[in-house]
């Protein structure tokens, strides 16, 4: 008599299993937490549909807990047939762009000081990029100073002068854009 406990063959499923649609359905949920957290003018920039925006704008607006939740879910449902990959990178990269610009923008300013405070800085800094116009930033490089200085002799409740300390870090601004 054969055993009647044998396994049955192996079936070859074709679509995902129960638990994989569950994770996805919960990744959406989570983009769609995101998507309710950001301001309209970012939204306006993602590349969803004017239902889905129109159904994060109403999440953002809904005051009850339980309101928002399900509109969360309905944001995710809704997300199912939008092309998420894409709103995920853009979402993606206006928040860490920010951060890259932010990055770049005190790199920018702690040159600025250094040349403001360090005669040789300069000269490291023209033999790190040559080609750049040294007797145009000698001479915002003198400015600032010369405005700082002046700056430290006014009375207290006078608005100091930020002109050529500003253009000091255009110029070095515009310098690392032309390498980039």
């Amino acid at each position: 008599m054969p055993n009647s406990t044998s396994t049955p063959p192996p079936v070859n499923y074709d679509r995902p299993s129960k638990s994989q649609v569950k994770r996805d359905m919960l990744t959406l949920q989570d983009l769609g937490k995101q998507l309710v957290e950001q301001s309209p003018e970012r939204l306006r920039q993602l590349p969803m549909s004017e239902t889905l925006f129109d159904a994060i704008r109403d999440a953002q607006r809904n005051t009850s807990r339980e309101g928002r939740r399900r509109q969360i879910h309905y944001v995710g449902k809704l997300l199912r047939s939008a092309d998420a990959a894409a709103i995920r990178q853009e979402l993606d990269k206006a928040l860490h762009g920010s951060r890259d610009s932010t990055r770049a923008m005190h790199r920018l300013e702690t040159l600025r000081d250094i040349l403001i405070e360090d005669d040789d800085a300069l000269t490291g800094f023209l033999a790190e990029y040559p080609g750049t116009d040294a007797q145009q930033l000698r001479a915002l490089i003198r400015a600032a100073r010369k405005e700082t200085r002046h700056n430290t002799t006014l009375e207290p409740g006078n608005t100091p002068q930020r002109k050529h300390f500003r253009a000091l870090y255009q110029a070095l601004k515009q310098i690392d854009d032309t390498l980039d």
